[in-house]
């Protein structure tokens, strides 16, 4: 499990290719890798990764396979790419953000960026079958980052994200432009309550759902507009 807390941010030292799959060499800050095992979890760009040797006091290999490259962003990267790095989180260790399983739901598309004053607000597209699960004032992971959804329009299919000054001096943010691919992992007990919340409405309308539905688009509403999941502690 993460915090969603970027602790750092690693360099891609290498890449190798091998059939089904591929190996990065990461280049950690220093102390980073203190204790840092064989079998150890490390959030890349909000992948969960298995270190699978150890280089150096600040280098790591992570086998990753063919799957997880088609499925994040991570097959399109280069050596020499920066990537957001969390360690697993410890037993008893404070969740600054929430819970993150490093299990990447959607690759989105960062449709636009606005530079205010003193903040960025990204507004981020969403793929159909994930808006249900997405609301303001929630919890959203992007590239490993636990960050608070400010505004969401299901019909448009975009969500909004404000990034603070220190957010973008911890992580690679600061980098991304309009059209880059980023990493989602939705939170696990919004879906759970969603999902539940949506079952239990078919249960309980069975041959009505299909009419209301149509009368709710007549008025350019869903049934998610009526399912609000509440935003949950960490």
């Amino acid at each position: 499990m993460f915090t969603g807390i970027v602790q750092a941010t690693a360099a891609i030292a290498a890449i190798e290719d091998r059939a089904g799959l591929r190996t990065f060499t990461l280049e950690f800050p220093e102390g980073f890798c203190t204790d840092l095992a064989i079998g150890a979890s490390v959030s890349t760009d909000g992948v969960c990764l298995t270190v699978t040797g150890l280089v150096s006091p600040t280098r790591a290999n992570f086998d990753v396979m063919l799957q997880s490259l088609n499925v994040t962003t991570l097959g399109s990267y280069h050596a020499g790419d920066r990537v957001n790095v969390e360690r697993a989180a410890k037993d008893g260790a404070e969740i600054g953000g929430h819970p993150l399983s490093g299990h990447i739901d959607f690759r989105a598309t960062l449709a636009d960026v606005r530079e205010l004053e003193n903040n960025v607000v990204w507004r981020i597209a969403v793929p159909e079958d994930f808006r249900r699960y997405v609301f303001a004032k929630g919890y959203i992971a992007i590239h490993g980052a636990s960050l608070t959804v400010a505004e969401v329009n299901r019909q448009e299919g975009w969500f909004e994200v404000w990034l603070i000054p220190e957010t973008l001096r911890a992580t690679v943010f600061a980098t991304k432009k309009a059209g880059d691919a980023l990493n989602v992992e939705i939170e696990r007990s919004t879906q759970v309550v969603v999902d539940t919340v949506r079952e239990t409405v078919q249960e309980s309308l069975g041959r009505l759902q299909p009419v209301l539905e149509a009368l709710l688009k007549e008025k350019g509403l869903t049934l998610e507009d009526f399912v609000q999941a509440p935003k949950l502690p960490h």
